[in-house]
């Protein structure tokens, strides 16, 4: 049986804006973020939606919250949908990442999988442990909701994962897609294996929807 799933990235918040990186740091929706979500939840208030699973960070939960009024679902939360651990670079602007630590960045840039950062208040992944953790998580409440549509609610790196699955993008691969704050992106889960049936909708964010918010 084929599962829909609707992967949405959560909206802005204020260090998306600054590019500061957040990784495992709690942060909001800034005002922008919040009229996203609400922008979001309006779209797709017709979806015939099964469940609601967020990352439990709450710039995903808010997220998810506001599509979560449109239906009568409860939001299931899952640690293993939150953002890869950056280390010590959590919290940092990407400007002054590359000053204070250079190799590390260099390495993480020139996307070494297998390269982790220096660990900070938390340890930090690599980007093949990360991929394994959302990816997997993805999949579990895929099977778990075998042949039903769920949207989960989760971050940027989380989508990049899915995307590299669902298309065989090697992991070692430059990211030559964007991944949007509230986009809507559609895949399939059938027989163990993801699909990509839409990328980067964000026409809930137009001039007009906003227009309706104000």
């Amino acid at each position: 049986m084929s599962t829909t799933i609707l992967l949405i990235r959560h909206g802005e918040t204020a260090w998306n804006a600054e590019r500061r990186l957040q990784g495992h740091i709690d942060i909001a929706l800034n005002d922008e973020g919040l009229r996203q979500a609400e922008a979001l939840g309006r779209a797709l208030g017709g979806e015939a939606l099964t469940a609601i699973i967020s990352s439990d960070l709450q710039r995903a939960k808010q997220t998810a919250q506001a599509l979560a009024g449109h239906h009568r679902l409860h939001i299931q939360t899952d640690a293993l949908l939150r953002e890869r651990c950056y280390g010590a670079f959590e919290g940092m602007l990407y400007a002054d990442i590359a000053l204070r630590y250079p190799l590390e960045y260099a390495a993480w840039q020139a996307r070494d999988i297998d390269a982790v950062m220096p660990a900070g208040v938390r340890v930090a992944q690599s980007f093949r442990q990360f991929y394994a953790r959302a990816v997997g998580g993805i999949e579990r409440w895929a099977s778990r909701y075998a042949g039903q549509s769920i949207a989960i609610v989760a971050h940027g790196g989380v989508l990049e994962c899915a995307y590299r699955a669902a298309v065989g993008m090697s992991l070692d691969s430059p990211r030559d897609f964007q991944v949007k704050n509230s986009s809507v992106n559609r895949f399939t889960f059938e027989d163990g294996k993801l699909s990509l049936t839409n990328w980067g909708d964000i026409d809930h964010l137009d001039t007009a929807a906003f227009d309706e918010l104000s």
